[in-house]
């Protein structure tokens, strides 16, 4: 994702940032259309197509296309109940399994963002683990507006990278294919968030106290 367009896009109807800083002590703007994220459109309407695959290995495993669906399907099953931490754990050592591959030998393509079930049949990038778990919680009955994609800057490895953030009452835990630890926002000091989103809304994400007009928008997709 080329992130010119997406915090132009973001910026140019944007609202307050709230009191509290937000995730990793940045500012943010918010704006009610995803018109900005193409690939995050494309792959929800993906997700939409997929439900009956999911619904089909929910009845057993003769109807499921595949073992990594119907184990992933398993997990979800297994969890219905289960304490908010436990799902946000299994779900993130789950999903970490995956060995990761980049979209160029996966699609021929720079930057593509997978579906769950083009990620549990070809594994992929960073983006990819976060939107699986995403959809895994999202179907254990995470509200979307607890859950939000970050696309972000890894100043130590100087890359960028994808997480998925989880909203638990002033906490946000990030759920990290680097990790199967999770920790709050607050204990990781090397990611500085571009962007985020969840499927209702989008965010831009700056430095607390920057100007908009020194802003300087970089060329960036996520890494690992």
């Amino acid at each position: 994702m080329r992130l010119p367009a997406v915090l132009a896009a973001l910026l140019l109807l944007w609202s307050p940032p709230a009191a509290d800083a937000a995730i990793f002590g940045t500012a943010e703007f918010r704006a009610g259309s995803l018109a900005a994220l193409p690939q995050w459109r494309r792959v929800l309407a993906a997700i939409e197509k997929e439900k009956p695959l999911y619904e089909a290995c929910d009845r057993g495993r003769e109807g499921c296309p595949s073992r990594a669906m119907y184990a992933w399907r398993s997990l979800l099953r297994g969890l219905a109940g289960a304490p908010l931490e436990e799902k946000l754990r299994r779900v993130n050592r789950f999903v970490n399994q995956w060995r990761y591959r980049t979209d160029q030998r996966n699609y021929g393509l720079s930057d593509y963002w997978a579906s769950p079930a083009e990620f549990l049949a070809r594994s992929g990038d960073c983006e990819d683990y976060a939107i699986t778990k995403y959809v895994s919680l999202r179907a254990l009955g995470v509200p979307a507006e607890q859950l939000r994609l970050v696309v972000l800057q890894d100043t130590l490895r100087q890359i960028p990278h994808a997480v998925l953030a989880v909203y638990v009452d002033k906490d946000i835990y990030i759920l990290d294919n680097q990790t199967d630890a999770i920790l709050t926002d607050r204990r990781i000091s090397h990611y500085r968030p571009y962007y985020s989103v969840n499927e209702n809304a989008r965010w831009a994400h700056v430095a607390a106290g920057t100007p908009l007009v020194s802003l300087k928008l970089p060329q960036v997709q996520p890494a690992k």
